[in-house]
């Protein structure tokens, strides 16, 4: 079954403005003459569709983004065509206020897909393309996989879970929180689209199973759960005097005078730590 750009695009007559050349490997850059009302959705959507590699949309903000995403899952309405978005954090620079978990989740979300993206479109507002992005490696290393059947030590997974950005809360509710229950430990991971209830036998998973976080109601059993790091930046013990370090290399003064170098150096992560990633 074709998608409607395919049945766009190929219908005879006034579609060959929405069916632009793409540029060869190596080759000077094209420029596209902008098509009107949702043109250019039906046009990224062609030309994704038979580039053979990912594209990567520019948007001048989140509105844009939000709205090049909506176009795009439409003319690949059979689903053939990954579109991922990295949003912005949607927040003021060096504001006082962390970006929301469900943002952070969807970036950390995108960005462990990126490497084996082989195809589709990645949208991005400009001013996001002027963040730092923490490496692969970082990634690699806080991610975890858990299997039904395998050894589970909670008190090592509650410390794992806090070094990588996990919150302790009574009920979870949002991404990045955990709860443990005698030998229930729930979790809602980073880039997941629902919440996980570990439940367990002595110090073995005997089952895994979504839930709604809403009515805290099982779902369905599956056989693992990825986690991927709660946060864009480790918070473990090298990290912290990497910081520590950075911080009075830049700043001068007295740096116990700072609040985030104070907080940062006890192991917590302050709002608005985001915008000091560069150190």
């Amino acid at each position: 079954m074709s998608s409607p750009a395919d049945q766009l695009l190929s219908a005879p007559g006034g579609c060959s403005s929405l069916h632009p050349p793409l540029p060869a490997r190596g080759a000077p850059p094209l420029y596209w003459e902008r098509p009107a009302g949702s043109g250019l959705g039906l046009a990224l959507a062609g030309a994704a569709a038979r580039a053979g590699r990912p594209i990567l949309a520019v948007v001048a903000d989140t509105p844009a983004a939000q709205r090049l995403e909506a176009e795009l899952r439409f003319f690949s309405a059979d689903g053939d065509l990954p579109v991922l978005t990295f949003p912005d954090w949607e927040t003021l620079p060096y504001d006082a206020f962390s970006p929301h978990q469900d943002i952070v989740s969807q970036r950390l979300s995108t960005l462990y897909r990126l490497p084996e993206l082989t195809g589709g479109v990645l949208i991005v507002p400009a001013p996001t393309l002027m963040q730092r992005l923490p490496p692969r490696g970082f990634l690699d290393a806080y991610c975890l996989l858990l299997r039904t059947g395998e050894r589970f030590d909670p008190e090592s997974m509650r410390r794992r879970l806090a070094t990588s950005g996990y919150r302790c809360v009574a009920q979870v509710m949002e991404h990045g929180e955990y709860a443990l229950r005698g030998s229930v430990m729930d979790l809602y991971p980073m880039g997941g689209a629902l919440p996980y209830r570990v439940d367990l036998f002595d110090n073995e998973i005997e089952s895994l199973r979504t839930f709604d976080p809403e009515t805290q109601r099982t779902l369905e059993r599956v056989d693992s759960v990825r986690l991927l790091p709660g946060r864009e930046f480790p918070q473990d013990e090298d990290a912290v005097r990497r910081f520590r370090g950075a911080f009075r290399a830049c700043f001068e003064g007295d740096p116990q005078a700072s609040l985030i170098y104070r907080d940062v150096s006890q192991g917590l992560a302050p709002g608005g730590i985001e915008y000091y990633l560069p150190l």
